[in-house]
């Protein structure tokens, strides 16, 4: 079968014996593709990032390489294959001038696998495209140059080496400085070799041989060796490791690397492109692991750019939407699929030691000797979260990307199991070197990712039916819920520990904690039942049932806060009930966000219809949301720090003051809780937001990226104003969550539970539009097509299935205040159900396991 590489600006033909790419005339000249999105305008303030799952580089959108980031101020960027940096940048020189230097960048553009830059010099055309091939730990740039006329052109590279790891930071014990041996550089058979060799004077720290590499497709004429090459960066500005920080640094004080030049003299046809792929590549491991890498990214560079392509494109086939009422969310599904694609990382033989919020460094605990996680944020945040990872379970199995998720919660059982000592505590957080930073049994916190785990395990178990899945984390699961319910100092069933929010005033016992552990008991159970394990089905639901039973009088805070307390504190009187205590922090939504699943019973949230409502009426106002999404933490008239910010919606007294920072992850679940209970126009206005985070050249940072924070009162300016050095994460993957759910479960209904068979499809038009549609919605091995239209007179779902051996049920959720006249299915009368439900009232009947296409029709009265 013929391969076809047709999917980026040029198609690339290898010439035969000559070591020379060349592009198909006219090809680098065309519009942006389907897949991509371009921007023109302040490219040095934008950051880009390429991703592979064991490569990532972070750049400014016109090629070059400033220092960023904060966790280790202003390493964080450059070019990666986890857990080890090992390039701060590296810089291209034509005839002379640079690339992003005297020679600025035109545009750049975004697409599915992989980014481009176009420069010209005034003579010659430059294409500049980045792809991180997965399965390498190397990446490829390509340098596609065009020139009207014949001539040979000096092609410079500079690079500078920073190896350096992911853990320790700039700002922990040991702190980087002490951790960071000086790099050397070499000239070794046309690649550039730096290296770092030794063991930090560190206690328990190991001995090490890092490797990076930079070599192109062709030999150079020439090379240098020296402190700097840094291309249009030389000298650099270094940002001090503490204290105030210039503008815009090209180097941090942590910073021990060497740099080196390779030079070449390319031969350009007229009319015709020529490219020059470059490779860097790099290992923990020495040498000889990094050469194989950058001989395997050298030896098809044009093919493993078209496989990443392919591999997008396969991505961006499953779940594909058609919302013709709202084609910004139906955009930003496609760019929240890529975003989670790009998210998947993995690292060998990580050192699995406990830092205690990075205050110490022991020996470690043990080891793992491969991890493959969805990574929570890029550049600073790239590593191993358990609750990131829980929210984003959602987003990502709903875009079919199963593989990942599972990996991602194998490995947090792996670490947790290791360093816990198989308590059930899940970590918090964990670097791509096996570093614990939070989440260890000494430490204060984790009820909230803790009880998350078996619904994360029990959603990915009734998407995809992996009994093999199930029985692998079900003990870790077990354990999860008997370590949370046993966190109860008072005895009253609420567990205590750190959650989501940790602010000032807050009391011992959390709003999210309670939620998530009762919907950890009823999924446990669910998982349980699969299991066969009877004695954990009735342990897990006789204590979810007796907390579900207690809530509304233990949290509901009433009165014109219209909310739920955000925590209960334990007065010192045991004879006294719990304190409520009110702060307005988004955690106030997880009652309506977190389904329960019940044997026997239509899936419902915690909170109760009447109080849902008030809660989102409340949250819509002002005082909770913004131009750009839902708020931190709402404002209100005053508080203990004084008076708050923006306008007041109840009269209460809060301990904190209002943070009008708008995460897209408070956005996503204000926009699920909308769905929750049906209320999709509602919804629109929080799914456009974060849509809009990535689709509007007005607000998005990188095009098609969701980040971690929109621009909002409090988080003003906004990345593209702020320093390099103190942004917020370009990349959150957990964003997608706001945008996929609400899509595939909420719109298009999709609701399976295959370890039992069963497939659920009742969808839910949002007011105003036609229809929704989606094809090739995975589940398990197979899928399902859906379409749905609703009418004032009729509704109608049609439901495609490809999945062997499952029931399907198919409906409609019905207007408000509609009755129905008569059901048809396949154009046949057909009994059917009305079953009341969070979303409405909705009209259900069974297809059977016939297969294939089922249509229902509703005529309403």
């Amino acid at each position: 079968m013929r391969r076809r590489f047709t999917a980026f600006a040029v198609a690339f033909v290898l010439i035969a014996g000559s070591g020379t790419v060349h592009a198909v005339p006219g090809r680098a000249a065309a519009p942006p593709r389907p897949g991509e999105l371009t921007e023109k305008t302040r490219l040095p303030d934008r950051r880009s990032v390429v991703i592979g799952d064991r490569f990532y580089s972070v750049s400014t959108e016109d090629g070059l390489y400033p220092a960023a980031g904060w966790h280790t101020a202003g390493e964080m960027g450059g070019l990666w294959t986890p857990p080890l940096k090992l390039l701060d940048g590296v810089w291209f020189g034509l005839g002379g001038a640079w690339l992003g230097g005297q020679v600025k960048a035109e545009s750049f553009t975004a697409g599915q696998g992989y980014t481009r830059i176009r420069y010209d010099t005034g003579g010659v055309r430059v294409d500049r495209t980045d792809v991180a091939p997965d399965g390498v730990r190397a990446g490829l740039i390509g340098l596609t140059l065009t020139s009207p006329r014949a001539r040979t052109v000096r092609l410079d590279v500079d690079a500078h080496s920073e190896l350096m790891t992911a853990y320790p930071w700039g700002s922990t014990t040991p702190d980087q400085q002490a951790g960071n041996l000086p790099d050397t550089g070499a000239y070794d058979g046309g690649s550039l070799v730096f290296r770092e060799r030794g063991t930090p004077d560190v206690p328990n720290a190991p001995a090490h041989d890092f490797a990076a590499m930079v070599a192109a497709d062709r030999t150079p004429v020439a090379h240098e060796l020296g402190a700097g090459h840094r291309g249009p960066q030389d000298p650099p500005v270094i940002c001090p490791a503490t204290g105030t920080t210039p503008q815009r640094c090209d180097d941090s004080s942590f910073g021990k690397g060497t740099g080196g030049r390779l030079s070449y003299d390319v031969r350009l046809p007229a009319g015709h492109g020529t490219t020059v792929w470059l490779a860097v590549a790099g290992s923990d491991h020495g040498t000889a692991e990094a050469r194989a890498a950058l001989g395997a990214a050298l030896r098809d560079p044009a093919g493993l750019l078209a496989r990443k392509i392919a591999a997008r494109r396969s991505a961006a086939a499953n779940t594909v939407v058609d919302l013709p009422g709202d084609r910004l969310l139906q955009r930003s599904v496609e760019w929240s699929k890529q975003n989670l694609a790009d998210s998947v990382q993995q690292a060998d033989d990580l050192r699995l030691r406990v830092t205690s919020e990075g205050k110490r460094y022991p020996p470690a605990a043990g080891t793992l000797q491969r991890a493959r996680w969805i990574g929570a944020g890029w550049p600073d945040y790239p590593w191993i979260f358990g609750t990131d990872g829980e929210f984003t379970a959602f987003a990502t199995v709903a875009a079919g990307r199963f593989d990942a998720i599972e990996d991602h919660l194998r490995t947090l059982r792996d670490v947790s199991d290791v360093v816990n000592d198989r308590s059930g505590k899940v970590v918090h957080e964990v670097v791509s070197d096996g570093s614990v930073y939070f989440g260890a049994n000494d430490d204060k916190g984790n009820t909230d990712e803790t009880a998350k785990y078996p619904s994360a395990a029990a959603l990915v178990w009734r998407w995809t039916g992996d009994r093999s899945f199930l029985d692998e984390v079900y003990g870790f699961a077990k354990r999860n819920m008997h370590y949370v319910v046993g966190l109860d100092a008072d005895g009253d069933g609420w567990p205590e520990g750190l959650g989501n929010v940790e602010r000032a005033g807050m009391g011992v016992e959390k709003l999210d904690n309670t939620v998530y552990t009762v919907r950890g008991l009823y999924d446990l159970a669910d998982l349980a039942r699969a299991e066969g394990d009877t004695a954990t089905v009735s342990w897990a639901t006789t204590h979810a049932d007796g907390l579900t039973a207690r809530f509304d009088r233990a949290w509901w805070n009433g009165g014109d806060t219209h909310q739920f307390a955000d925590s209960l504190d334990d007065p010192d009187d045991p004879a006294n009930d719990n304190t409520k205590i009110f702060q307005r922090h988004w955690i106030g939504l997880t009652p309506l966000d977190a389904e329960l699943v019940r044997a026997g019973r239509v899936p419902h949230p915690l909170a109760s219809d009447e109080h849902a409502r008030e809660v989102l009426d409340q949250r819509e106002k002002p005082c909770y949301t913004g131009a750009n999404g839902l708020f931190h933490t709402g404002t209100g008239p005053t508080s203990a720090e004084g008076g708050d910010k923006g306008p007041a919606c109840d009269t209460a007294v809060s301990s904190v003051q209002s943070d009008r920072e708008a995460f897209t992850i408070n956005t996503g679940i204000m926009a699920v809780a909308e769905g929750n209970y049906g209320r999709l126009a509602q919804q629109r206005v929080y799914t456009d937001d974060n849509a809009r985070q990535q689709l509007d050249p007005a607000v998005y940072e990188m095009p098609g990226a969701m980040p971690e924070i929109a621009p909002s009162p409090d988080f003003d300016p906004p990345n593209i104003d702020r320093k390099l050095t103190e942004r917020s994460m370009v990349l959150q993957a957990w964003g997608a969550y706001g945008n996929l759910w609400p899509v595939v479960s909420q719109q298009l209904g999709v609701s399976p539970d295959l370890g039992r068979g069963r497939v659920e499809v009742v969808p839910q038009v949002p007011p105003g539009q036609p229809r929704v549609a989606g094809r090739n919605v995975r589940l398990g091995r197979g899928s399902v097509d859906v379409a749905a239209w609703a009418s004032p007179r009729s509704l109608r779902t049609e439901v495609t299935a490809r999945v062997p051996g499952a029931t399907l049920l198919i409906g409609q959720v019905l207007p408000a205040g509609a009755s129905v006249r008569s059901v048809t299915l396949n154009g046949r009368s057909v009994a059917y159900q009305i079953r009341r439900t969070a979303r409405g009232s909705e009209v259900v009947t069974e297809a059977g396991k016939r297969g294939g296409r089922s249509v229902l029709a509703v005529t309403l009265r």
